[in-house]
């Protein structure tokens, strides 16, 4: 591998090393942040980093399994740091008595520094590819910068909104901070609702024949079975549903129990 090619592959790591800090970054500050429009840009912005991260990886692997090992550890090396670096400075801030409000501008203040680095990682990515004539390495670098600067400007006019939950809440003393819409919050109430719902269809499964609203569905073919599913209520669909996937499993059937419940097959 020439000098330039490692050049590239060591820019190449490193900003794959720093999307896989951001995104432990952004997950721990989507599980403190209430639903709302900054919420929602951290939210798709973990989706694009955890794209960029995957871009970078398949970009490193054209350029050949030939690239040096050295650079990867480094690029290792310092994911781990940076991820070590977020994971202890949350405790130092909640030790401090920062209000929530206070804590959530803090971390987008820390994200527009994040952002504003890794869009000064991708410029240098794609002057020193187009310097070597690496135009595809070039055109990645640029695609993910554009990602990065539409971020920094949401976080920034978002800058204001989250300071004015700060004075409203430790000048006013008018906390507008609801644990319950966290991210974490709603992912303990998404694992909840998903464990109901696994209990009632265990439920209709353990249902006998005799249970169905459809008699001696046994002995029916598919094509009875989905022409008495017309008459149905959707509570009795849902039982055929289960039943039919715990002892029939036919596709036919399956299809339109699940376009009448709204779910997808």
């Amino acid at each position: 591998m020439s000098k330039s090619e490692q050049k590239v592959v060591q820019y190449l790591n490193e900003a794959r090393a720093s999307e896989l800090a951001l995104a432990l970054r952004l997950r721990a500050h989507i599980a403190m942040t209430p639903r709302g429009e900054y919420r929602s840009g951290l939210d798709r912005h973990l989706g694009e980093t955890n794209d960029h991260a995957r871009r970078l990886q398949a970009r490193l692997r054209e350029l050949g399994p030939s690239r040096s090992p050295w650079h990867s550890v480094l690029g290792l090396a310092q994911s781990m740091t940076e991820q070590a670096l977020v994971l202890a400075k949350g405790p130092v801030d909640l030790a401090r008595g920062f209000s929530p409000e206070e804590k959530i501008l803090k971390n987008a203040k820390d994200e527009c520094a994040t952002e504003a680095l890794e869009i000064a990682t991708y410029e240098a990515l794609e002057v020193l590819a187009r310097a070597v004539g690496d135009g595809e390495t070039a055109a990645l670098a640029a695609a993910i910068r554009g990602d990065e600067e539409r971020m920094l400007d949401l976080l920034r006019q978002q800058i204001p909104t989250l300071t004015e939950a700060v004075v409203r809440s430790e000048i006013h003393g008018e906390r507008s901070y609801d644990p319950s819409t966290t991210g974490a919050a709603e992912t303990v109430q998404r694992a909840q609702g998903r464990a109901g719902e696994a209990t009632e269809q265990a439920r209709q499964a353990d249902a006998s024949e005799s249970d169905l609203s459809i008699a001696g569905y046994d002995g029916l073919n598919a094509g009875v079975v989905v022409a008495r599913l017309g008459s149905l209520s959707v509570d009795e669909i849902a039982e055929v549903d289960a039943y039919e996937r715990a002892h029939k499993a036919r596709i036919s059937v399956l299809r339109v129990t699940e376009s009448k419940l709204g779910r997808s097959a």
